[in-house]
């Protein structure tokens, strides 16, 4: 089952990979497209530089008297430059005065044909202030009238072109977000569906049980009339009183559990001496009690197994002989319980796949102990429960943290 878990990381790496491939060639060809529009809008700005030269030159010669300047030639010219409409223009001299300006939204009004030096001083100093932005960009084209007369044409990007530059990203973004409402609507689903599984499961469990556990029951009553030794009985009877709490907590499982006020290290010691008889004499399990009583509120039972799942994965991964220590503390916000071992440890990408349901190293076991203890843990009592530490070799900590309620304390003692 532990290779289902792998597959499925690797699964996890590959899936994003391909999703970063593909968002990477999108972006790149995205980039592609922007820079051929980028392209043919400088080579339209070229086209517009000459449009003015030659339309100044025209002028000038038509102005000295040239017959091949014509007013259909000036026409002509004034007609390109009028063309653009879109791609925001300054024509400057080679001192920086501006010449002409089209396409830009002005402060105020009454420069908006774009026909010579704005004469308004908001508009004047809103296009200063776009002539020293665009200097310092690359959307500049010098136009040379003469020997002696330098003209630059700065123009920005089209509306069209700003657009098209971040539209990529946000495509990018809606793309995630969708991924995201899906990946999140699986997983909610996946999860009703797997609480529907755990409360069938546990309720048919303890259902299971009830009857054989009656009848036992029954027969308890009887043996002592029977002859049956005495002490017999006892040890039968204790047996048959854990199975009625194995059910129980099935019971408890399948439905919401009553939480109630409890002192943290009575009910992990009970859990504690209940192991300690039934592990093997080569392991040696130590308890450490917090020094104060700390109270919570809990579902002793569920809260027991979870104690004795941990000690009973904890010895299975001594495989015989070795050191378990169980541990309370907290404080007034929170409490913690940790169960510490010399077993062969987790490696650390598993750290997370342990409380998978199925996922187990042992070659008998349904991996279903640390998936319940989790459920127990983090859904009835709002606590979390984490491998703290652990390396191959060097064994392993588990960590329990639930909510301390110092006022369950004072119900106890009232209760007492």
């Amino acid at each position: 089952m532990a290779n289902i878990y792998e597959l499925r990381r690797y699964g996890k790496i590959a899936f994003l990979t391909t999703s970063a491939a593909v968002v990477a060639m999108f972006l790149f060809f995205s980039d592609a497209l922007i820079r051929d529009l980028s392209t043919v809008e400088r080579e339209r700005m070229q086209l517009w530089a000459d449009a003015t030269k030659q339309l100044v030159t025209g002028t000038m010669a038509m102005a000295e008297g040239d017959d091949q300047a014509t007013a259909a030639d000036v026409d002509f010219l004034l007609g390109i430059i009028r063309g653009n409409t879109t791609i925001p223009v300054l024509l400057t001299d080679d001192e920086g005065n501006i010449l002409t300006h089209r396409n830009f939204k002005l402060p105020e009004p009454g420069d908006t044909l774009g026909f010579g030096p704005p004469d308004h001083p908001a508009n004047i100093e809103f296009l200063r202030a776009k002539l020293e932005s665009l200097a310092q960009s690359p959307n500049v084209i010098d136009i040379e009238i003469s020997p002696d007369e330098v003209q630059h044409l700065y123009y920005e990007d089209s509306t069209l072109l700003r657009r098209m530059s971040i539209f990529p990203y946000i495509q990018v973004l809606v793309m995630l977000a969708f991924i995201a409402v899906v990946y999140f609507a699986v997983l909610s689903t996946k999860k009703a569906e797997q609480n529907k599984v755990w409360v069938g499961l546990s309720k048919e469990t303890a259902h299971q049980l009830g009857t054989p556990i009656s009848s036992l029951m029954a027969w308890m009553e009887l043996l002592p009339d029977m002859g049956v030794d005495r002490e017999v009985i006892t040890e039968m009877n204790k047996d048959v009183n854990r199975l009625s709490t194995i059910a129980s907590r099935f019971s408890k499982i399948g439905s919401d559990p009553r939480m109630l006020p409890a002192e943290l290290n009575d009910t992990v010691g009970e859990a504690v001496a209940y192991m300690s008889t039934r592990i093997s004499p080569r392991i040696k399990l130590l308890w450490h009690p917090a020094a104060a009583p700390i109270g919570v509120e809990a579902c002793t039972p569920l809260l027991a197994w979870v104690i004795e799942n941990l000690i009973k994965n904890a010895v299975d991964a001594m495989e015989g002989s070795g050191r378990i220590d169980v541990s309370v503390g907290g404080g007034p916000i929170n409490a913690y319980v940790e169960v510490s071992d010399t077993g062969k440890g987790i490696s650390r990408k598993n750290f997370k796949n342990v409380f998978n349901a199925g996922y187990t190293t042992k070659s008998r076991g349904w991996g279903l102990g640390l998936t319940l203890a989790k459920r127990i843990v983090e859904q009835y009592h709002g606590g979390r429960i984490f491998v703290k530490q652990s390396s191959p070799g060097q064994g392993t900590t588990f960590r329990i943290e639930l909510p301390a309620r110092p006022a369950a304390l004072l119900n106890i003692s009232k209760q007492a």
